[in-house]
């Protein structure tokens, strides 16, 4: 336990930091889900709106310094390659 005001205002900011980040990542993480959920319903429209939703949300967090630019890049690379992979076969 924190014994000097500092620490102790560090603890509190750290505990208010942690939730902050915590919804954040659920946010992103419900974007992503509704972007797969899409592709199991075979909807190209609806795979590519989440899509659009999904990646501003991602990027989002790299601005906010809840996670790394490069994670975020990459997370955003995977999943636009995942949707593009998907169209590509459903137009087939």
């Amino acid at each position: 336990m924190a014994n000097h005001k500092s620490a102790e205002k560090r603890n509190r900011q750290s505990i208010v930091r942690k939730a902050r980040n915590r919804s954040n990542k659920t946010r992103m993480k419900g974007a992503v889900k509704a972007v797969h959920t899409a592709m199991e319903e075979n909807s190209v429209d609806k795979t590519m709106e989440a899509l659009k939703i999904a990646i501003p949300i991602i990027d989002k967090l790299a601005v906010k310094g809840t996670l790394h630019k490069k994670n975020t890049s990459r997370k955003v690379s995977r999943l636009t390659k995942k949707v593009n992979a998907f169209v590509a076969s459903a137009e087939a």
